[in-house]
C-alpha cells in the first residue's frame, strides 16, 4: 500500500549526499563562525568556529579550556553516560523545591516547585486557586533586560497561543512586560517518552504507530500555526492516556521569519537535528519530521538511528551519514526510512503521515494504545502531582491528604447556601448550560449559546482535528478512587462542551455536528453541510429516535441520530420569518420559538422587532398544529421543556418564567416568575419540579404550589432537577442533594471537592453523576441510594482549555465533554 511517505532516492544511500553543502566556517567558506547551542543539556555550551565538512573537524583549540573539556565528555542525552537533564519528575523523583530567590506568585499562578532550567530560563511547576496545574518558564533576568529579546519574546508567545489541537501543550496565560517575563502553558499529568522508554523499554510496534499518529496530528497544529519547534525529542513528549502531548515551545521559530534566536545560531538537540539545522540553515516544517523520525526510531528499538557519539560528531552523523534503523520492525521501518530523507522537500507532511497511519488503522483513537505497565506508570505520576500542595519556603512540595467521603446528615431543607468561593459568578452560565441536561429521553442543545451568554467567559475558538474514539486503560480500584475512561475522543471542536445522546449515539452540537458510538467513542458520522448555524447558535433537539435543527435554509429538520442523515423536513410558512429556539419534542410534535407576521400575530411589539410565537409542529402531518403569540420583554433566545400528560412545561429567558401549556391547542394553563430564564423543569406523577432560588414542585394540572425546599444564595445555582422513582436529585455549588420527590424532606447530601458546576446532573437506576466547579477535579460517580462516592475521573485534557464539563447518559457508559475532548466513562 503507498500511504504517500515518499522513498529516498539512490543518491540518499550514499554516506555523503550531493546536496549537502559544507557548512559556514569550513574552508570553502572561510572562518565564518558557526555557533551551536545545545538544549537539555545540565549547560549551554557554545562551538565557535567549528568545521561539520569533515569527520571530528570540531577546532577545539579555539575554545577555553572548559569548554573545550566539557564539550569532549558531552555525550548526547540518550547515552547511559549523559549529562542530567534539567528536568525532574524522573522515575518518580520529586519536584525541586523553592529555593529563597524564586519567584512565589506570578500572575494567577502559585509556585509549588521548579521543574528544572534550559537556556531562556527556568521553568516551575505552579498551580492556580483554582486547581490548574501549570508549568511556568520564567525568562533569565539577562535576557529580561534585552529589548530585541522581549520583542521577540513577545511575538513568539502570540504566535504559540494560537497553537491548538489535541496533542499539544498550549499556552494558557503569559506575561512579555513584567520584570520577568514568563509565559505558563497546561501542565500534562503524564510522564515523558524519555522516562517511559528508560524504564519500560521500547514502546510495542502497535504503540509506536499510534505515537506515529498522534504527533503527526501536534505538529499539524503546531504547524498551522506559523511555527517550527525545532525541537522535538522524548523528553518533550509527555504521554498520557488519551495519547501524546507535545510540549516546550522554548526555541520554536516563527514560520514568517521571527524567531527568538539569531541568524547564523543552531539551535536545539544534537541528537534530533534535522541536517538543515545542524548546517545552520533556516529550518521549516520539515525539519520536525526529521526529529519525529529519530524520535519513532527510538521509540521502536531503543536505540538511536545516528548513534550516540559526543555533540559534533554526532552532528556530522546526521550531515553525512544514513540511519541505523535495523532494529525497527519491518513495517515501521518505510515511515522512519522517509522522515528520514535528507533532502526536506522530500520528506512527507504531518497530514500525510497521519492520514496514511489512520488507513493502516493505528491512531491513539484507535485502541488501548499503550502496554499496562506503562498506562499504571501515566496514572501513579498523575497521583503524584495531583497531591502536591504549595510548600513552605526552601522545603520539599507536600503531598495533601484526600478528604474522606462519608455520607452527610439529613440537614433540614433550608440549609444551606453554597459556598461563594467555588460558584461565585456561575449563576447565569449554570442556567444557560442546563440546555444540555436531560429529562428521560429528551435533551435541548443550544451550542454557542453556552459560550456566548456565559459572562467572563474565557475560551477561544480553535479548530479541532477529525478522528474516532480511542479505548483507554481501565483502572476498576473504586469506590471513591480514580477512575479511567472507556474510550477517548479528542477531536471535537474546542468552542463546544455540549454533548447528547441518542439510543446508542452521542452526538456533539458544534458547527459541524459529529455522532460517535456510545460504546467505542468511534465516529458514525460527520455532517457533511446538513445542519445551519445561524447568528452563532446551533439551536438542537435531541430526542430518544431523533435529531431536531435547523437545515441550510432555516428549514426545521429531523435527522436520524445513528447517521445525522435527514429523514424529513418541515415547509415553513410565509407568515413565519424564522426560528429562534427549539423548546422540547415527543412522538407527536415539535415545539418551537419563531418571529411571526404582524398580519396573523398581531402587531410587532416595536420598530425593528418581529411578534414571537410559539408553534407545534405535527410530526406525523408536518403541518403546523397551532401557534400561539409570546408578551416577552426581548425575543426569546433560549428555552428549555419537557412534554408529559398533556402538558408543555417549560422556561424562557423572554418572559422569565415557568409556564404550563396545554399540548392539544397552547393553551396557557399557569404560569409563575423564575430567575434569569429558569432551569430546565421535570416532570413527574403529576408534579412539575423547577430549580430558582429554591427546589419548588408544582402541580402539573393547576400550578398549586406543593412544596419548596433547599435555598441558596444569590451567586449560587441549582442544576435542573432530575427525579428517579420518587427521588429528586439537584445539585448545586457545593455537592449533590437527594429530596423525597413527595414532600421535598431531605434524603442525603454528598458534597464534593471542588464544588459541583449547577450545571450537568445525569441520574441512572444506579449512579448519579456531576461535574467539579473546579475543572480539573473532572467527574465524580455517586451511588444513587446512598450518595457515597463510587469514583473520580480527572484527565490532564482538563487543564489544558477554559472549557468545562458537560455530562450526557450513553447508556451503557456516561459521557463528558470539555472543549471538544469527549470521553466515555463507566457506568456504576
Amino acid at each position: 500500500m503507498d500511504l504517500g511517505w515518499g522513498r529516498p532516492d539512490p543518491a540518499d544511500r550514499d554516506t555523503a549526499p550531493r546536496d549537502v553543502r559544507p557548512l559556514p566556517g569550513s574552508p570553502s567558506h572561510g572562518p565564518a563562525p558557526l555557533t551551536v547551542i545545545v538544549i537539555g543539556a545540565a549547560a549551554t555550551l557554545v562551538l565557535a568556529g567549528g568545521s561539520l565538512g569533515q569527520p571530528g573537524g570540531t577546532h577545539m583549540r579555539r575554545l577555553p579550556n572548559a569548554l573545550a573539556s566539557a564539550l569532549a565528555k558531552l555525550r548526547d542525552p540518550w547515552s547511559s553516560g549523559r549529562v542530567p537533564s534539567a528536568r525532574w519528575l524522573r522515575r518518580g523523583a520529586v519536584v525541586e523545591p523553592l529555593r529563597p530567590e524564586d519567584p512565589r506568585v506570578l500572575g494567577a499562578y502559585r509556585m509549588i516547585g521548579r521543574l528544572g532550567a534550559g537556556g531562556m530560563g527556568r521553568v516551575y511547576l505552579a498551580r492556580s486557586g483554582g486547581g490548574r496545574t501549570v508549568a511556568v518558564k520564567v525568562v533569565r533576568a539577562d535576557l529580561a533586560e534585552d529589548g530585541e529579546f522581549r520583542r521577540r519574546f513577545r511575538h513568539e508567545v502570540e504566535v504559540a497561543r494560537a497553537v491548538s489541537g489535541p496533542y499539544t501543550a498550549p499556552v494558557v496565560d503569559a506575561d512579555t512586560d513584567g520584570p520577568l517575563p514568563w509565559l505558563a502553558t497546561a501542565y500534562v499529568l503524564g510522564p515523558s517518552l524519555e522516562d517511559v522508554v528508560a524504564q519500560h523499554g521500547p514502546l510495542p510496534e502497535t504503540s509506536v504507530w499510534a505515537l506515529a499518529g498522534g504527533l503527526a496530528e501536534a505538529l499539524r497544529g503546531i504547524h498551522g500555526a506559523g511555527l517550527v519547534h525545532r525541537d522535538l525529542k522524548p523528553s518533550n513528549i509527555l504521554l498520557t492516556a488519551d495519547g501524546p502531548r507535545v510540549i516546550d515551545f522554548g526555541i520554536a521559530r516563527a514560520i514568517d521569519g521571527e524567531r527568538l534566536t539569531s541568524t547564523g545560531v543552531v539551535v536545539g538537540s544534537p541528537g534530533f537535528m534535522s541536517p538543515e539545522q545542524a548546517m545552520g540553515k533556516v529550518v521549516g516544517p520539515e525539519g520536525d519530521v526529521f526529529s519525529l523520525g529519530i524520535v519513532l526510531a527510538y521509540s521502536a528499538s531503543g536505540q538511536m538511528p545516528f548513534g550516540m557519539a559526543a555533540a559534533a560528531s554526532l552532528l556530522y552523523q546526521v550531515v553525512h551519514e544514513q540511519p541505523d534503523v535495523s532494529g525497527v520492525p519491518e513495517a515501521l521501518r518505510a515511515l522512519v526510512v522517509a522522515c528520514l530523507v535528507k533532502d526536506p522537500a522530500r520528506r512527507p507532511t504531518p497530514e500525510q503521515i497521519a492520514d496514511g497511519v489512520a488507513r493502516l488503522g493505528f491512531s491513539v483513537v484507535a485502541g488501548s494504545w499503550l502496554p499496562t505497565q506503562v498506562a499504571s506508570t501515566i496514572a501513579q505520576h498523575a497521583a503524584r502531582i495531583l497531591d502536591l500542595d504549595t510548600p513552605p519556603e526552601g522545603s520539599s512540595p507536600v503531598a495533601t491528604a484526600r478528604p474522606s467521603y462519608t455520607p452527610t446528615q439529613v440537614v433540614p431543607s433550608s440549609g444551606g447556601s453554597g459556598g461563594a468561593d467555588s460558584a461565585s459568578g456561575t449563576s447565569s452560565r449554570r442556567r444557560f448550560l442546563t440546555a444540555a441536561a436531560t429529562v428521560g429521553a429528551v435533551g435541548l442543545i443550544g451550542g454557542g449559546a453556552a459560550y456566548a451568554l456565559m459572562p467572563g467567559g474565557k475560551q477561544k475558538p480553535k479548530p479541532g482535528p477529525t478522528g474516532s474514539g480511542t479505548p483507554a486503560p481501565r483502572r476498576t480500584q473504586w469506590p471513591g478512587g480514580v477512575a479511567s475512561a472507556t474510550w477517548a475522543y479528542p477531536g471535537g471542536d474546542p468552542k463546544n462542551s455540549l454533548v447528547a445522546a441518542s439510543g446508542g449515539t452521542v452526538i456533539l452540537p458544534q458547527r459541524r455536528p459529529v455522532g460517535l458510538a456510545a460504546a467505542t467513542g468511534r465516529v458514525t458520522w460527520s455532517d457533511p453541510g446538513t445542519f445551519r448555524w445561524t447568528t452563532g447558535l446551533l439551536p438542537m433537539l435531541v430526542t430518544a429516535s431523533a435529531v431536531v435543527a435547523l437545515d441550510q435554509k432555516s428549514r426545521v429538520i429531523q435527522a436520524d441520530p445513528a447517521t445525522g442523515k435527514p429523514t424529513w423536513q418541515w415547509p415553513q410558512p410565509s407568515n413565519l420569518a424564522g426560528i429562534a429556539a427549539f423548546v422540547a419534542a415527543d412522538d407527536k410534535a415539535i415545539y418551537v420559538f419563531g418571529s411571526g407576521s404582524p398580519t396573523t400575530d398581531g402587531p410587532d411589539p416595536g420598530p425593528g422587532k418581529r411578534r414571537t410565537v410559539l408553534l407545534s409542529i405535527d410530526i406525523g402531518t408536518r403541518l403546523e398544529r397551532w401557534r400561539v403569540p409570546i408578551d416577552g420583554k426581548k425575543p426569546v433566545t433560549l428555552s428549555l421543556g419537557t412534554v408529559s400528560d398533556g402538558h408543555l412545561a417549560y422556561t424562557d429567558d423572554a418572559t422569565n418564567a415557568l409556564n404550563v401549556r396545554d399540548t392539544a391547542d397552547g393553551r396557557l394553563a399557569w404560569s409563575v416568575p423564575v430567575e434569569e430564564g429558569g432551569a430546565l423543569p421535570a416532570v413527574d406523577n403529576g408534579t412539575v419540579f423547577t430549580t430558582d432560588r429554591h427546589v419548588v414542585a408544582y402541580t402539573l394540572a393547576t400550578g398549586r404550589k406543593k412544596w419548596t425546599a433547599l435555598s441558596h444564595s444569590s451567586d449560587v445555582g441549582f442544576s435542573a432537577p432530575q427525579v428517579k422513582d420518587g427521588v429528586l436529585y439537584v445539585s448545586d455549588g457545593r455537592g449533590v442533594h437527594a429530596l423525597d420527590a413527595s414532600d421535598g424532606r431531605q434524603i442525603w447530601s454528598r458534597n464534593v471537592d471542588g464544588g459541583t458546576n449547577g450545571i450537568d446532573l445525569v441520574v441512572t437506576d444506579t449512579g448519579v453523576y456531576v461535574t467539579s466547579d473546579d475543572q480539573s477535579n473532572g467527574v465524580y460517580a455517586l451511588d444513587r441510594r446512598t450518595g457515597e462516592i463510587v469514583w473520580n475521573f480527572r484527565t490532564s485534557q482538563s487543564s489544558a482549555s477554559d472549557g468545562i464539563w458537560e455530562l450526557a447518559d450513553g447508556g451503557k457508559c456516561i459521557v463528558a465533554c470539555s472543549a471538544g475532548h469527549v470521553f466515555g466513562l463507566p457506568a456504576v
